[in-house]
């Protein structure tokens, strides 16, 4: 609902072009949009996310989320994972192999998905990088650097299409 806000408000938005990136909950956030939102976003950069909620840390999910035997609807629908065969844009998955906090089997389980519906996509893999994705020599500026790439590739900055 922002983003179609945003678009109405401001005639300076160029709604061919939206793009939205995140990491951790954010990256969840961004796959959600691209997925469920593919007429509203083109691109979108997905960090270190939880693609299937079954799969993160119970003490938060169970918090919030209650069990998933009480509550599998909202499980599914609050997972990525799910909406991932909608998938019509550009998209870039980063995860550390060794990320402690969303494991990398949430990565996994969505490259498979993905693969499963013939979706393309880009994908980096920072081996022995925990969640955020800061260890080994220049890992924070390669991480970055790929991040403006994509961006640039896949968004190019310009005037607005007609």
């Amino acid at each position: 609902a922002a983003t179609r806000a945003i678009i109405k408000e401001w005639p300076y938005v160029d709604s061919s072009r939206i793009g939205i990136w995140g990491w951790s909950g954010g990256g969840s956030m961004s796959l959600n949009a691209i997925f469920r939102y593919p007429e509203l976003y083109q691109t979108a950069m997905a960090i270190a996310f939880v693609s299937n909620q079954l799969y993160y840390d119970t003490i938060y999910q169970e918090r919030y989320m209650g069990l998933p035997i009480d509550n599998d609807e909202g499980f599914k629908n609050g997972s990525p994972i799910t909406f991932a065969h909608q998938l019509e844009g550009n998209l870039l998955l980063v995860h550390g192999t060794g990320d402690d906090n969303v494991h990398y089997q949430n990565f996994e389980a969505l490259v498979n998905e993905l693969i499963k519906h013939n979706k393309q996509f880009t994908m980096m893999s920072y081996p022995n990088r925990t969640h955020g994705i800061k260890e080994g020599e220049n890992t924070t500026r390669h991480l970055y650097e790929l991040l403006t790439r994509y961006l640039k590739d896949n968004l190019p900055p310009g005037p607005a299409s007609e």
